[in-house]
């Protein structure tokens, strides 16, 4: 018998490209992506007069806030002299150590600073926070000392807006609110990681 002269109909391929766009397109939208996520912080305004100056810190106005590789938090301030912690404790330690309510003679100096725009007051302008941390030191535990960190400031000046303007500071005008954050400058320096301890 002879072979047929019947060609077999091929696949129509022209909607394949189509097909193709449509499926990438539907995996990218349905697809949840990793997204960074990061500290909201603002930078102080620029004092071209401050890079010549020498700053002089009194031990005394400085707290340490120091995390190892094992994740241990060390806290060493004029009051506490390089203790462990827990991260549920460290809000209410930078709280004393930023406000100084009872003019302890170990934490940092109460004096008088004039907030522009509003009055004189007495705080601790010059106090300072530094955040050390090992290399290998946990996102997860640094994300969170620094949220307790911002915590303590947010939380102090929220109680000096209501003793001051009878509000919350989110209940504020804004320049009730800068007046907060003059009152409660936020001063967390932080240090380039390194290894502490082997």
């Amino acid at each position: 018998m002879g072979k047929s002269g019947r060609k077999v109909p091929g696949l129509n391929q022209s909607s394949t490209a189509d097909i193709s766009f449509i499926l990438l397109i539907f995996f990218l939208v349905t697809t949840s992506m990793d997204t960074d996520s990061g500290l909201s912080r603002r930078l102080p305004d620029w004092d071209p007069d401050a890079v010549d100056q020498k700053l002089e810190i009194k031990e005394r106005n400085v707290m340490t806030v120091q995390v190892n590789k094992q994740n241990e938090i060390f806290i060493k301030n004029g009051v506490i002299k390089g203790q462990v912690i827990d991260i549920s404790e460290l809000k209410d330690i930078a709280k004393e150590f930023i406000a100084n309510p009872n003019d302890n003679a170990n934490l940092p100096v109460k004096e008088e600073y004039v907030i522009p725009d509003f009055r004189p007051v007495v705080t601790t302008i010059k106090h300072v926070i530094s955040l050390q941390t090992d290399r290998v030191t946990n996102y997860e535990i640094y994300f969170k000392v620094q949220h307790e960190l911002s915590r303590a400031y947010s939380e102090l000046r929220t109680e000096w807006c209501k003793q001051t303007f009878g509000k919350a500071y989110e209940d504020c005008t804004d320049d009730q609110k800068s007046y907060a954050r003059a009152m409660y400058a936020s001063k967390i320096s932080e240090a380039e990681p390194r290894t502490y301890g082997e």
